[in-house]
């Protein structure tokens, strides 16, 4: 062990009074607090952009097919397109596509004895996989197909039950436009109930059979709106789209499209969420780093007739500069350490408890959802430690102007 690691352990765990030690505990309990408010900000960031990414994906699929038109929404009725058997292999061929599912959407008016209210039902058919949209059921179940002709069952939102006062197994009236302008009136059951949070879609959105869509647009059995596609991972969704726009047989009049292009808005504001995250885990280090600073200052100022004995002796500046970094980082090192178990055990009961809640409406979800990823908060962890470090080599150097005399009778 090297005099200037001992001489800083010796004073680092030295449990005598001094003013110094004021200073430390100070010193650690704000990068304590500072550890600890980056992991939760950091952990709060992923969560709320995967929570809210994964409940667009998991009711429209990463991408569509369809025809080609400009300025479509979500909204949007599709042109409908031929059904395609050897298109769909060759993209289920395809490692990064995980399914891909025919849709059709269709405008209709929902009509009780009291009150009227408009709606997008989405169309799907019998194989499509239920699972994806199962979290969102509060009430009821997925709708059931019928092999010989369509299915009477209909889903709607939550918010739309409540302002038409339906509930699960009432039968509702529900008007369609034809393509010659007359309305068509039918009767459907609600076989379930579901709330996803994100307003565009429990304000204009219903579930029901496309085989339905397909009679009120006097469509063929092989005529569909489009294709929603699910990948393994979304982040390649734009490379996806090249590969699939460039397969044989792929339609020119197609496009392949991200569902971000749809909905622009919500996803431009979660990536607004990386800005105010770097913001805050940038002021957290600052904090953090102005402490052990002044800490370090302090130390110095308080051990000077120390430092005047050593260079006295013949210790080099390097030595005594080493002595109050190697301190001064022990002071870091239990600060990180300890703001790192807060914040993951804050973490951990969020994730269990859920006890911090949100208005639902402005952040499509009732409580914080928490993405504690290892090597995030390890960087973390790593990172401050290293800023430290390299920082604190500045205010040590006020040890190289000390001289040993003043230093001894400094008082």
């Amino acid at each position: 062990m090297s005099i200037s690691t001992f001489i800083a352990n010796r004073i680092a765990f030295n449990q005598n009074r001094s003013f110094s030690r004021f200073i430390i505990r100070l010193s650690v309990v704000a990068t304590i607090i500072s550890v600890a408010a980056m992991i939760i900000t950091l952990a709060f960031a992923n969560g709320f952009q995967k929570r809210v990414s994964e409940k667009v994906f998991s009711f429209w699929g990463h991408m569509r097919i369809q025809e080609s038109l400009p300025y479509t929404s979500l909204i949007t009725e599709e042109i409908p397109i031929i059904n395609n058997a050897e298109i769909v292999r060759e993209v289920k061929k395809q490692p990064f596509v995980k399914a891909i599912y025919p849709f059709a959407t269709r405008y209709a008016i929902l009509k009780t004895k009291d009150d009227l209210q408009g709606v997008l039902v989405k169309g799907l058919d019998k194989d499509y996989d239920s699972g994806y949209l199962r979290e969102f059921i509060v009430e009821g179940s997925f709708i059931r197909f019928n092999d010989s002709t369509y299915s009477r069952d209909i889903m709607i939102s939550k918010k739309t039950a409540e302002e038409l006062q339906l509930k699960l197994n009432d039968r509702v009236l529900i008007y369609f436009i034809r393509p010659d302008g007359s309305k068509r009136p039918d009767r459907l059951t609600i076989k379930g109930i579901f709330k996803t949070g994100v307003a565009d879609f429990d304000n204009s959105f219903a579930i029901g059979d496309m085989q339905l869509i397909r009679q009120l647009n006097d469509w063929q059995n092989n005529q569909i709106g489009g294709y929603e596609i699910v990948l393994n991972d979304y982040k390649k969704a734009d490379t996806a789209a090249q590969i699939l726009s460039a397969l044989p047989g792929f339609d020119d009049d197609w496009r392949v499209q991200n569902i971000r292009d749809y909905i622009p808005n919500i996803f431009d504001w979660l990536n607004m969420q990386d800005t105010t995250r770097n913001v805050l885990i940038g002021i957290m280090i600052v904090v953090a780093v102005i402490n052990l600073i002044t800490c370090l200052i302090i130390l110095v100022l308080e051990r000077m007739r120390m430092v005047g004995v050593l260079k006295a002796i013949g210790a080099s500046d390097w030595v005594v500069q080493k002595i109050f970094i190697r301190h001064s980082l022990i002071i870091a090192a239990r600060g990180i350490l300890i703001g790192a178990a807060v914040g993951l055990i804050l973490l951990f009961i969020q994730d269990k408890t859920g006890f911090i809640r949100l208005d639902e409406e402005a952040y499509f979800m009732e409580t914080a959802a928490v993405q504690i990823t290892g090597w995030e908060v390890a960087a973390i962890c790593v990172a401050t430690f290293g800023i430290c470090l390299l920082v604190l080599l500045i205010p040590s150097y006020i040890v190289k102007k000390i001289q040993p005399v003043k230093a001894i009778h400094f008082r």
